[in-house]
Order: structure tokens, then C-alpha cells, then sequence
């Protein structure tokens, strides 16, 4: 069922751009200012294409990525910012000492959307970003929670029933990888989807991980549609309906994103 996105450098690249621009920014300025001459990071860019309108606004900006394939095509795309000293995409890991010691205190702005499920232990690393901040230095975190229908990420499947199947994700680990087998999904496809099984996190361990690591919620919406399902799909944004998002445990099977901004 894999859509344009998961095979085009451009489509993804544009659907970044424009997501950022209509409903990313606006989301952020409702909870900080944003203005030229700040520094904005965002760890797992991909192409780079959320960092467009930033560039646009007059800030310098840096995309990191652990998969340099796509650090290279974001360097492709935005080669005229990189020239003028405006922006920069490393293919490096933020644990490493060096980066650390590059960029201690060194962003009014970090981006993780669409990456915290992906990335092991978020216990240690959402704390880990402290270090990155400036003082009055903030973070915005977008992914899709673990129970909801597609939270296995199981479009990215090549057959395209299982493509479309909703919750199959939440079956018990043997059970899911052999479902994966038995429909032929090739090994890199099969380990992609046993990762982020392993990593997927709700709505509820999120924000207990960030009240436990210092920081505090500026600003919270929950989506029952995506903003991004509206280049994927046509289908415009919604926001989820308020007695749902008050319900723990529940939310997470019908919120399809949840965006933060944290202090």
C-alpha cells in the first residue's frame, strides 16, 4: 500500500514544506514568537522540507538524521541556504560527544515531528534535549500515538491489504511478525515495523516522560485527523472531539496525532 511519499524524494519533500507552512507555524506561534535570527534544530528531517518556512522567516536552521541518504537529499534541495550559511544537514547522532559539545545551548527551537516513536529509550532522550536549549529554549513533538488505527506505520507495507488494515500492530509480537511473513513483506519492511513496535509510545508515557524530565506543556492539541492527511489524502485537518481527548487510554485509539509544545 506504500503511497507517493514513501517512494518520491520530491512529493515527501513538498508535502514537508507545505504541512510546515499551514499548519505547523501557526501551531508554534500560538504558544512562542518566532523571529529572524533564532536557531532552530530539528532531529529526524528527512528531506528537510519542515525547515523551508523557517528559512523563509530569517532563521538559521539544522537538520540531523541518522539516515544519510536523506541528509543528502536535503542537502540537495536546499543547496542556495547551506551556501549562504543559512542552514545545515548533518547525518549524525545527538548523542554523540562532539555534537553535544558543538551545540550546548545552542536552539531557541527543537523539532522532533513524527520522530519520538521511532527512537529507543525516550526515558533518557527526551531530557537528553535539555542541553540544546537556550534558556527560554522550547521543544515541539508530533507523532502518532501507538494505539491508533495506523500506529504500527503499517502503510509503509508493500501489500495493500495489510496497508490498510487498522490496530493488526497491537497483536502480540510473534503473531504480528508472522502475519508480516505469511503476506511476503520483505525483511527490510518486516525489521522497519518490529522497530517501531518496540519504540511506540501513547499519549499518556509521553507526558509522563515530560513532566518527569522537567519540562512542562505550553500547548497540546490532539488530532482525530492529521494536518499532513491532508496532502496524503485530501482529507482537511479535525481536532479531536474534547470529550474523547479527556478520556486516558481511550484517546489513544482514535487520535491520529498529537502535537506539543514544552518548556
Amino acid at each position: 500500500m506504500a503511497l507517493a511519499q514513501h517512494s518520491s524524494y520530491d512529493v515527501r519533500y513538498q508535502q514537508q514544506v507545505d504541512n510546515a507552512r499551514r499548519y505547523l507555524l501557526p501551531f508554534l506561534t500560538e504558544g512562542m514568537t518566532l523571529q529572524p535570527g533564532m536557531r532552530v534544530m530539528e532531529i529526524g528531517c528527512g528531506e528537510g522540507g519542515v525547515l523551508v518556512p523557517f528559512l523563509e522567516q530569517g532563521i538559521k536552521v539544522l537538520g540531523v538524521d541518522l539516515n544519510e541518504g536523506r541528509i543528502q537529499t536535503a542537502r540537495q534541495f536546499n543547496e542556495s541556504a547551506i551556501r549562504e550559511g543559512k542552514a545545515d544537514f548533518l547525518y549524525k547522532n545527538v548523542y554523540d560527544a562532539d555534537f553535544v559539545a558543538a551545540y550546548q545551548g545552542a536552539f531557541d527551537l527543537i523539532l522532533l515531528k513524527d520522530t519520538i516513536e521511532h527512537i529507543p529509550n525516550q526515558e533518557a532522550f527526551i531530557p537528553h534535549l535539555k542541553q540544546f536549549l537556550t534558556k527560554d529554549g522550547t521543544i515541539f513533538f508530533g507523532f502518532p500515538p501507538w494505539y491508533m488505527p495506523f500506529g504500527g506505520h503499517q502503510q509503509i507495507c508493500r501489500s495493500k491489504w495489510l496497508g490498510m488494515l487498522p490496530w493488526y500492530h497491537l497483536l502480540p509480537r510473534p503473531l504480528y511478525k508472522g502475519i508480516l511473513r505469511a503476506a511476503g513483506e520483505p525483511n527490510i519492511v518486516i525489521d522497519e515495523l518490529m522497530d517501531i513496535q518496540s519504540t511506540g509510545i501513547s499519549l499518556e508515557r509521553f507526558e509522563r516522560i515530560v513532566r518527569k524530565s522537567g519540562f512542562h506543556i505550553v500547548k497540546k492539541t490532539l488530532f482525530l485527523l492529521n494536518p499532513i492527511y491532508e496532502f496524503k489524502f485530501g482529507w482537511k485537518p479535525r481536532e479531536q472531539f474534547r470529550w474523547l481527548a479527556a478520556i486516558p487510554g481511550l484517546r489513544n485509539f482514535l487520535t491520529t496525532a498529537g502535537w506539543y509544545l514544552v518548556k
